[in-house]
């Protein structure tokens, strides 16, 4: 008898621990749809760390650039001086973490996907999905993870 392996056995197969590094991964099935494992428990795709965590001060966030905040799967990005906008780091092309900001978009280094980083549009494929919103709260010089 065969025994197709999908991920969803191999995730199970794994444990949490190895579910989470797979997860994390840059994979290789060609879904640019996202996932499950993407979703917040509210449902609104949030995949950031703990609500009220300081990711950074306003000054270190560059007008019309961004920074990548890698342990917390987040990018945060000023498009415009004084308005922050937050976004997944995590491609929705094929779950690689984006690795720069520049030129008005936030890069994926896996395969060239490029996204707006005003609204999280893709701006150049092959990723055909944006990258999830974010929510972050600005608090005197800090912006918090929401």
């Amino acid at each position: 008898m065969t025994h197709e392996t999908t991920r969803r056995t191999v995730l199970l197969a794994t444990g949490a621990t190895g579910a989470a590094a797979l997860v994390t991964a840059c994979g290789g099935g060609g879904d640019d749809s996202g996932s499950a494992s993407s979703q917040s428990p509210t449902g609104d795709g949030a995949t950031s760390g703990a609500a009220g965590q300081v990711l950074a001060g306003l000054d270190e966030i560059p007008v019309g650039g961004g920074k990548i905040f890698t342990d917390e799967k987040v990018v945060v990005t000023q498009p415009e001086q004084g308005r922050f906008k937050a976004f997944s780091a995590i491609c929705t092309h094929q779950r690689c973490t984006v690795s720069t900001v520049s030129d008005g978009t936030i890069n994926c280094p896996c395969h060239g996907s490029k996204f707006k980083i005003a609204d999280g549009a893709v701006a150049h494929g092959p990723a055909t999905q944006p990258l999830p919103a974010e929510q972050i709260t600005v608090e005197g010089n800090s912006i918090r993870l929401a």
